[in-house]
């Protein structure tokens, strides 16, 4: 059964929000999923694109109301 930790990086603007979930991640083992939550819309791009790039695995991407959460999944 995997983790699940949440981000809350409403506050903050790119690169903030993936500079934290890299971060996160490097904590986590694998199989875990780090959610984070970000209003900043390049988020919503930049995550899932170096998420391909690294190897991990976008699990979701949705926005809610006037922000975004995407679920990132730790495969390696």
């Amino acid at each position: 059964m995997s983790n699940r930790t949440t981000i809350d990086a409403r506050k903050a603007f790119c690169p903030g929000p993936m500079m934290e979930l890299i971060a996160a991640l490097k904590t986590k083992e694998i199989g875990d999923e780090v959610e984070v939550l970000s209003k900043d819309k390049g988020s919503s791009n930049d995550i899932p694109l170096w998420t391909k790039k690294v190897g991990h695995q976008l699990v979701s991407n949705e926005k809610i109301d006037d922000y975004w959460s995407i679920v990132v999944k730790k495969m390696k």
